[in-house]
């Protein structure tokens, strides 16, 4: 729970989160005065401002009078102050109007929409596709490859391609292969993954598939290219605006962060812990156990169709982030998303 602070204390915390959030500098007593009505003297704020860092609200990032919001301080911002209000209709058919979905695949569509939010929130937007197991099966393709390899091609019913390469009867010709194709598209076409598992299983064990070899083929190659979970699709758009915030202006905070954007670990970690809660996520770095995202916050929203296909998207920025700004692109391009993947799976 968080600690109690009386109303003096939360209006200076509230006016030196989002200075600081504006000017990226520590915020003095005498510019909270001369910036905010509060009818209180320099000296009077400046006893809030010690109390407030003695509570670990606030640290003094040097010598200077000036002081900066802790991680702490952002959280009771974040949890106690921050007032974010709806968007108007007008607001919506605008931001709407930022995206170009005429005829995308739906992989495009990722991609547009990590852009999008990019460019709105100047910071840099992650897509975390709908995961593998959640998505329902529309059509598979068998492509030889080298003797005794294929690629199989699997679309979801929402669009998303995913690749695989297995081992497969060398023997195998193309025809067999589109037979094998047509034969599980026209079985397994609007079932989810797990149900398509379950029925191969369940096929398998029945006395007649001993008697038809191809089917049996069939099956076999679907369990093998539908057993593992796939790769996790996460597009990330905008990785150079966080590189022209001030927090990341060292060469080691650069490399840091552009290697954490890169091998996508602790984003998919933090997009995971979002993809089943409702509404709209904040992390801020010390939430994860991954360091390499120390000194950043993740806001997402995750995204879903009424047959269970979810994924995550959000924006990363550094912990002085205007949230109130970014939420509402957020939550409102997960409601976006959500009505392209309803209409694409009717």
């Amino acid at each position: 729970m968080a600690e109690e602070l009386n109303n003096r204390s939360q209006n200076i915390l509230e006016v030196i989160v989002e200075d600081y959030i504006t000017s990226a500098e520590p915020v003095g007593s005498r510019a909270i005065t001369r910036r905010h009505s509060f009818n209180l003297s320099p000296a009077s704020v400046r006893n809030v401002m010690s109390d407030l860092e003695e509570m670990g609200f606030l640290c003094s990032p040097h010598t200077s009078a000036g002081r900066i919001p802790t991680e702490k301080g952002f959280h009771y911002y974040i949890d106690s102050l921050l007032q974010v209000r709806d968007l108007s209709k007008e607001e919506e058919t605008r931001l709407q109007s930022s995206y170009r979905f005429k005829d995308m695949k739906m992989e495009d569509i990722m991609q547009e929409v990590g852009r999008v939010m990019s460019g709105l929130s100047n910071y840099t937007g992650l897509v975390m596709a709908p995961k593998f197991a959640s998505t329902v099966f529309r059509q598979i393709e068998f492509v030889r490859l080298s003797h005794g390899r294929l690629l199989v091609i699997y679309v979801s019913e929402t669009g998303l391609v995913q690749n695989k390469v297995i081992a497969a009867d060398p023997s195998l010709t193309a025809r067999d292969l589109e037979q094998i194709s047509n034969y599980l598209n026209r079985e397994m076409t609007g079932l989810s993954i797990p149900k398509v598992r379950e029925k191969v299983a369940r096929e398998l064990k029945a006395e007649r598939i001993r008697y038809d070899e191809l089917q049996k083929q069939a099956l076999e190659l679907s369990r093998e290219a539908l057993q593992e979970e796939a790769e996790d699709l996460v597009f990330v758009s905008g990785t150079s605006l966080m590189l022209e915030q001030p927090e990341f202006s060292t060469p080691d905070r650069m490399k840091r962060i552009i290697r954490t954007l890169e091998s996508k670990k602790a984003l998919i970690e933090l997009l995971d812990r979002s993809q089943m809660a409702q509404g709209v996520q904040i992390f801020i770095g010390s939430q994860s156990e991954h360091t390499e995202i120390e000194g950043c916050s993740l806001v997402t929203a995750s995204f879903s169709n009424k047959k269970g296909a979810i994924g995550t998207l959000g924006v990363i920025g550094p912990v002085r982030m205007p949230y109130s700004q970014v939420i509402p692109i957020v939550d409102f391009t997960a409601q976006l998303v959500s009505r392209i993947l309803e209409r694409e799976a009717e």
